[in-house]
């Protein structure tokens, strides 16, 4: 029976291995259906509305999508003997379906925010318009541009589903103010929360403003929180209820009412987890194979102590850039998927058409870490492009300037002079005065600190450069292409090498919605494939490969 089982089909290179195959099923249907040929095997396969029925004659194996089982007696009267059946799969099954229904959304798939508006508004609204979930990327933008993204996507999607960004910015935490009374001035009901080091009593007043009692006196959460984390200990804060003393400060300060604070006593900070893997922009880096079933395992700790009603969903971003990423993510566990770095070459993104061929034209390598402008001074890095620009070795020269030298008068005029025509390109005093004016208006207090302290006024000097090398990218600033920040994972390598040979190589094919949909689409047949697998049946590569096709 082995070697009977495991001979190879000549015809269509489909065989059996010796797994428990029921021999007592057969197919009943119209034998014109079955399949027996490469090309119209992959079209069954790939077919996921329909079930898949896998049957054998006279030696040949083939696949169909009609028909139906039956038992018979003896399997040597049958006309074809089935092997295996798989049933008809919707994208929809992926993921968790709580996902779907709390964000009214047709996939377990979002898109995560990627600063200064490179998740723009045409990007939100793409994804919006066809039930996908998307979140602008406010982060660096001033609370005018990010008002005036609010009013054109509300007017946009209606009720269709659409979420900003809350950046935490530990050095300056009136920015974060100013973005959660814009959230609640428009109602803005889903914020994605990143790079949060720890609570702060901003999302603690989003989160319980918008808690109340319905008529049949259960908790009725309407600012949602989906927190991107990539630390056990910050997971563990969105877990949690929101601190009491903070809850406390906000109840004295009239801004939530004390119904608010008990009911925020009983409910987690976040509604979902993102996991952040080795991800473009903020990363630690981190295995998604070993940091998602460690997050995992922290919630059920929590869920079990809390006994939340709703246990909060974790998904997983950072690496998810292909069919296979995304099924790896939903076979670990994921509730939900989140892309970055791969929109960013994507028609609808805010970012120049340099970049986009520049991150066309990445592979898996091509990245590196670099000093982030918005935490300077504490040494935390994000991970951005390398190739094609000089960003992230200037960056890092400017940070072991930083730390070796107490003000820019310290520093050695030879250095100096690199400093000024390689790097800034301009003299520290024009830059310092741009920094005054930009600060005068956007913070003062900062300002008026630097007058006094030398090593600070040299970082705000520094951040010059680190700030606007991101715009200039956005904007195709000429002249500057050499110093483009752009942020980037490896993922961007991986969506690149997948796509290769098929229409979404080219930048100008690329659309957001047609790179969730081939993801999604290509992570459900991957499913089926697998599914057949288990069951025995090998498959070659060339059957079970999914390349992107037009939507």
């Amino acid at each position: 029976m082995f070697n009977t089982e495991n001979s190879l089909n000549q015809d269509n290179h489909l065989q059996l291995s010796n797994l428990f195959i029921n021999h007592h099923q057969t197919w009943q249907g119209n034998f014109n259906n079955v399949s027996f040929d490469a090309e119209k095997i992959k079209l069954k396969l790939r077919n996921l509305e329909s079930p898949c029925y896998i049957v054998r004659n006279e030696g040949r194996i083939g696949i169909t999508n009609e028909g139906s089982l039956s038992h018979a007696s003896n399997g040597k009267t049958a006309q074809m003997e089935m092997l295996m059946a798989v049933p008809p799969l919707a994208i929809q099954q992926l993921g968790d379906a709580s996902f779907l229904n709390f964000y009214g959304v047709k996939y377990a798939y979002m898109t995560g925010a990627m600063a200064q508006g490179i998740a723009s508004e045409e990007m939100v609204i793409a994804l919006g318009k066809e039930r996908i979930l998307s979140v602008f990327g406010a982060g660096g933008l001033s609370p005018s541009r990010v008002e005036t993204a609010i009013n054109k996507i509300q007017q946009a999607l209606d009720q269709k589903p659409y979420a900003f960004n809350l950046l935490h910015s530990p050095s300056e935490p009136a920015i974060e103010r100013r973005s959660i009374d814009l959230y609640l001035k428009y109602q803005v009901r889903i914020i994605e929360a990143s790079a949060f080091l720890d609570l702060t009593d901003n999302i603690v007043y989003y989160r319980a403003s918008g808690l109340s009692l319905n008529s049949a006196n259960q908790i009725q959460i309407k600012n949602k929180v989906i927190a991107k984390v990539s630390r056990r200990e910050v997971a563990t804060k969105f877990l949690q209820p929101a601190p009491t003393k903070i809850l406390q400060q906000l109840v004295e300060q009239g801004l939530i009412s004390e119904l608010q604070a008990t009911l925020a006593s009983k409910i987690p900070i976040a509604d979902d987890i993102t996991v952040e893997a080795d991800s473009g922009g903020h990363t630690d880096n981190r295995p998604l194979i070993c940091l998602l079933p460690s997050i995992l395992e922290l919630r059920d700790e929590i869920q079990n102590k809390y006994r939340y009603e709703k246990p909060v969903r974790i998904g997983v971003a950072g690496g998810i850039s292909t069919p296979k990423s995304a099924l790896a993510a939903f076979i670990m566990g994921a509730a939900y998927v989140v892309t970055g770095s791969i929109n960013q070459s994507c028609i609808e993104a805010g970012t120049s058409q340099y970049t986009k061929a520049l991150l066309a034209q990445a592979e898996m390598a091509d990245v590196m870490m670099a000093p982030a402008a918005d935490m300077f001074e504490m040494g935390v890095k994000l991970q951005v492009l390398k190739r094609g620009t000089l960003f992230p070795l200037r960056a890092q020269k400017l940070y072991e300037l930083y730390k070796n030298y107490n003000s820019i008068e310290e520093i050695p005029p030879a250095e100096r002079e690199k400093l000024e025509k390689q790097i800034l390109k301009k003299s520290v005093q024009e830059v310092w005065q741009e920094t005054v004016n930009y600060l005068s208006q956007r913070n003062p207090d900062k300002l008026t600190k630097a007058a006094s302290n030398s090593k600070l006024k040299m970082a705000l000097i520094f951040r010059w450069y680190l700030g606007l090398s991101s715009r200039w990218s956005n904007t195709g600033e000429k002249g500057r292409e050499i110093d483009y920040q752009i942020w980037c994972g490896p993922a961007m390598g991986s969506f690149n090498d997948w796509v290769r040979g098929s229409y979404l190589s080219e930048p100008k094919n690329r659309q957001v919605v047609e790179v969730a949909d081939n993801i999604m689409t290509g992570a459900t047949f991957l499913y089926r494939i697998q599914n057949l697998k288990i069951q025995g049946l090998q498959i070659p590569d060339e059957y079970s490969q999914y390349l992107p096709v037009g939507l």
